[in-house]
């Protein structure tokens, strides 16, 4: 096995590291930060000792012996022959018992265990202890590892990261600590889409499914919610979703009838039966089943987004929009991150098998890149959790009907503020009633048709608005410029704003005695947030129409020559292009980066678009320079290349996979990396790895 080399950071004043963690522990919100190693060094000659460290994930944390077993293959590193090792500390947090546990070793000999708790005080280390510890480590890597984009290696400096499970051995205990563990897994938190954890909503299930899905052990994953169903019907969601990837779907839609049968308001199943409906095109009984959804978890972002997801494929867009104004909406929470002191100097080694000079990110280069303030200030690119799921609808509708169609919706469904300022003057608001708010309208909504719009969006006597009236969104432009329903035209239409619950709430306007606004009597109050939204999602047309025209324009004119970007400017507007649904031009900015300079971001997004043109060589091609460059950067596994490489060999075989591997005219050092992730689906059996 290829291990990747040993990151340094080396501590200003000795044990500051350690007692930075130590001071965190009281803030550590779920599964806790990546594993520190903290190491006292000497120089061999003898003088003063200093400090040094590094994160880790994936390290067997089953015993204090496998964790000093790590500390030890640190004693000797070939980058540095001057000093020698002390002593040292290795910290991982138990995110079940809040508890740091602490193996320390002292070189030449003598290794100490124990725990400390979140006001300092230690502990004994008992087995129970380390059985939670050793699944919080599992997680951990998984829930840190990155998706070979870089964005996750790029967030912390100098982690080294490990595929945690390498046999079916380790798969077995993992499970079975999995098992024993299970009905407490709601105390480790879950995604930031979830509000409420649960027994099947948590990290405990997101580690488990994405284990199953990233290594194909589907009959694994069957045998333990088999068991687990036996003590909770709940889990038969989790059953359900790993038998339908197992291409067991029709064990699975009898699971899921019996499960209904007596649970007939639990929000998990009835989600797995509107995602496995929608998959199949049958968005009418997707339909229902969301509507219950919703109705059994309220409160879920996950069971309105779901809804609203239906809504879009069946083009019933005002309800997309009220749907997706009645989701709740999370502040997000990132995962735990260390927190340490500014140290005193950072060693980035070089691994020589991952030395490859077209991925070489020159440092220089980079902080010399020139980035256009405008694409700086993209909002959007910032979005994660619910915010970011909402975006994506919202920008997937505009993808399907235009910009200036969504507007023209958005009016009719939303009190617009010019409409709502006219009104003001001639009569008082009142709110609509609990019987007509978006959520019950989204809810209660006649069976829709597919290609019309229904009455909710319609004036009180049925005539929808024209479409250059003064109270229609999106179509009058204030600077006199055509406007732009195919996102191609030189300018985009700035949206005016709606008026949100905040306003009228704050006016003191709704006495119940008062009549109805006679022009938006079926119309809702927008959520501030998705106001904002409308105006994040204009400014990520705008740069991307400019950007579109500019390009053409550069093809069109002979003399304008190449039309000229900064490799981050590329790779920013490869991102902001997916986020708008173009795939293609997508595809086409991220080549444009990788002939600058090397951008795993930029590999990925190609990566992707070789995927689902099933070209297996480029695949690969793509693969070996994302394990290197992973490699690089100290990072032996990630469970999403993994996938794909595990992927590839069930569709043609390992050992077509290997030629193709061997026939590219890269290093052999290089080559053999890539063959690492071939050999670990191999050591679990995958299909195709025979042959």
């Amino acid at each position: 096995m290829i291990v990747p080399a040993v990151p340094e950071i080396v501590e200003e004043e000795i044990e500051s590291a350690v007692e930075s963690r130590n001071e965190a522990l009281q803030t550590i919100r779920e599964l806790g930060p990546p594993d520190l190693v903290h190491l006292v060094k000497q120089a061999k000659s003898g003088g003063r000792q200093f400090g040094v460290y590094h994160h880790v994930t994936g390290v067997d944390a089953s015993s204090s012996a496998s964790l000093a077993a790590y500390v030890n293959t640190l004693v000797y590193t070939p980058q540095d022959k001057t000093h020698k090792v002390v002593s040292g500390l290795y910290c991982c947090y138990n995110a079940f018992s809040h508890l740091d546990m602490r193996v320390d070793v002292k070189i030449p000999g003598g290794v100490e265990s124990y725990c400390i708790d979140e006001r300092g005080d230690k502990r004994v280390a008992s087995e129970g202890l380390w059985l939670e510890t050793f699944l919080c480590a599992v997680l951990r890597a998984y829930s840190y590892a990155d998706d070979g984009s870089g964005d996750s290696i790029k967030k912390i400096i100098g982690v080294r990261r490990f595929d945690p499970i390498t046999s079916t051995e380790v798969e077995h205990k993992f499970l079975d600590a999995a098992e024993r563990l299970f009905f407490k897994g709601s105390q480790l938190g879950s995604d930031p889409e979830i509000q409420v954890p649960n027994v099947v909503s948590n990290h405990l299930t997101t580690g488990l499914l994405n284990y199953i899905h990233t290594t194909g052990r589907y009959m694994s994953g069957i045998n333990l919610f088999e068991k687990l169903r036996t003590r909770d019907v709940e889990v038969s969601s989790l059953l359900a979703r790993v038998l339908i990837s197992a291409d067991e779907e029709v064990q699975a839609v009898k699971l899921l009838h019996d499960a209904i049968s007596q649970l007939p308001m639990d929000y998990s199943l009835l989600d797995c039966q509107s995602a496995f409906c929608h998959n199949k095109g049958q968005l009418e009984w997707a339909l229902d089943c969301a509507k219950r959804s919703v109705t059994a978890a309220p409160s879920e972002f996950g069971t309105w987004a779901k809804l609203a997801e239906i809504y879009v494929g069946l083009e019933q867009w005002d309800l997309a929009l009220l749907t997706l104004n009645s989701c709740p909406m999370f502040t997000y929470q990132d995962k735990d991150a260390p927190r340490m002191p500014e140290p005193q100097r950072v060693i980035l080694p070089v691994m020589p098998e991952s030395m490859l000079d077209e991925i070489d990110e020159s440092q220089e280069t980079i902080n010399s890149e020139l980035v256009h303030p405008s694409l700086r200030k993209l909002h959007a690119a910032g979005y994660k959790g619910t915010f970011l799921k909402a975006y994506s609808l919202l920008t997937e509708i505009t993808a399907k009907i235009g910009w200036d169609q969504l507007l023209k919706i958005r009016s009719h469904v939303f009190v617009m503020e010019e409409e709502y300022r006219s009104e003001k003057q001639t009569g008082a608001i009142q709110q609509p009633s609990a019987s007509q708010n978006a959520s019950t309208v989204a809810l209660h909504s006649p069976s829709p048709r597919v290609n019309g719009t229904t009455d909710s969006v319609e004036s009180q006597d049925g005539d929808i608005s024209p479409p250059d009236s003064a109270n229609t969104e999106g179509n009058e432009q204030s600077n006199g410029a055509p406007s732009s329903a195919t996102l191609t035209n030189e300018s985009i239409e700035k949206p005016n704003h709606t008026i949100t619950s905040e306003e009228v709430k704050a006016g003191n306007e709704d006495p119940p005695s008062q009549p109805h606004y006679t022009q938006f009597h079926n119309k809702r109050l927008c959520e501030r947030w998705l106001d904002n939204l409308f105006m994040v999602l204009y400014e990520d047309l705008r740069i991307y129409t400019i950007w579109r025209t500019d390009m053409a324009r550069s093809k069109t004119e002979e003399s304008s020559g190449e039309y000229r970007k900064s490799a981050e400017e590329w790779e920013i507007l490869g991102e902001l292009a997916e986020r708008l649904h173009h795939f293609p031009e997508a595809v086409e900015a991220y080549q444009s980066c990788l002939r600058v300079r090397f951008s795993p971001k930029a590999m990925r997004g190609v990566l992707k678009m070789y995927e689902g043109q099933g070209r297996v060589g480029e695949v690969l091609q793509c693969v070996i320079r994302l394990v290197a460059w992973q490699y690089r950067w100290y990072s032996e596994f990630s469970p999403s290349l993994l996938h794909t490489v595990r992927k590839l060999i069930e569709s043609e075989g390992a050992v077509k996979v290997r030629s193709i591997v061997q026939a590219t005219s890269l290093p052999q050092p290089v080559l053999d990396l890539t063959n690492a992730y071939v050999e670990r689906c191999a050591s679990f059996r995958s299909n195709g790895s025979d042959g």
